[in-house]
C-alpha cells in the first residue's frame, strides 16, 4: 500500500482526504474497510501478497513515451472537493489531434476480473482526481490482471459515478463516526479476506442459529404438550 494510500488513524477527522484504496475496500465490505482505515489492523495472505509485489513492480514513479502515448507511474492523485486522494499506478495521457491530451488510469490488479465493483470504483475514484486536477472530462480506463495479463475497459458512466460518489458518502460517515460495522458472513468474499480470523464474521451467525435452535425446540415442545 502506497503511502497515499496508506490507512487513516482511528484519531483522523472528518476534513483529512479519504484513501482511494478505501473505495475499493468499502465496496468489497465496509466493515473490512474499517478495520483496515480505522483500527489500523491487517493481515497478508496470499492474495495480498502477491497483489503488493504487483504494485511494487508497478510503483517506479517514472515517465516515458509508448507509441506517441506519455505514461506516467505512481502519480499522485487528490480531489479536494470531493475529499479523496491517493496514487494511480499508471496514466496515459493520450494526445488528440488538436494537440490536448486526456488521462487514461490504468490500475493493476492481481488475479481476474471480479463479479464485484469494488475495483471499477476505485478506478473511477481516480478519474475524477483526475478530472478535478487538470479540468478535462476522463471518459474510460482499464483494469489491468496479472492472472489474465489483459486490461479490461472500464467506461465511468452516470450508474459508476453514482457508487462512486455514494461509497465516498459511505466512507466520510464512517470516519465523522468512528463506528465499525458488525460482522456479516458472506462466503465467496469473506474466505478470500485476510483479516476473516481478526473479523470472526462467522461469530456473528451462532448467536442467531442459537436463537432460531431455542425458538424450534419451544414450538416443538409446545406441539407435544398440546397433543
Amino acid at each position: 500500500m502506497s503511502g497515499a494510500d496508506a490507512p487513516m488513524r482511528g484519531d483522523e477527522r472528518e476534513g483529512d482526504p479519504i484513501p482511494l484504496s478505501a473505495l475499493q475496500h468499502a465496496v468489497y465490505c465496509l466493515r473490512q474497510a474499517a478495520l483496515i482505515h480505522l483500527e489500523r489492523l491487517w493481515e497478508e495472505n496470499r492474495f495480498t501478497a502477491e497483489g503488493h509485489q504487483l504494485h511494487i513492480a508497478a510503483d517506479r514513479g517514472d515517465q516515458r513515451k509508448v507509441r506517441g502515448v506519455r505514461r506516467v507511474m505512481s502519480l499522485p492523485l487528490a480531489a479536494p472537493r470531493l475529499g479523496i486522494a491517493g496514487v494511480a499506478d499508471l496514466v496515459e495521457f493520450r494526445r488528440a489531434a488538436d494537440g490536448t491530451e486526456t488521462p487514461f488510469p490504468v490500475e493493476y490488479k492481481r488475479g481476474k476480473a471480479k463479479l464485484h465493483r469494488a475495483d471499477e470504483v476505485q478506478l473511477c475514484a481516480q478519474a475524477l482526481c483526475l478530472e478535478e486536477m487538470v479540468g478535462v472530462a476522463v471518459p474510460d480506463g482499464a483494469l489491468y490482471y496479472a492472472e489474465t495479463k489483459r486490461r479490461v475497459a472500464v467506461p465511468f458512466d452516470a450508474e459508476l459515478r453514482a457508487l462512486t460518489v455514494a461509497t465516498i458518502a459511505d466512507l466520510r460517515e464512517m470516519f465523522a463516526t468512528l463506528r465499525t460495522p458488525p460482522p456479516t458472513f458472506r462466503a465467496d468474499r469473506c474466505r478470500a479476506c485476510s483479516l476473516i480470523d481478526l473479523c470472526r464474521p462467522k461469530a456473528a451467525i451462532r448467536p442467531a442459529r442459537q436463537w432460531r435452535d431455542r425458538m424450534l425446540a419451544a414450538l416443538l415442545s409446545d406441539d407435544e404438550t398440546d397433543a
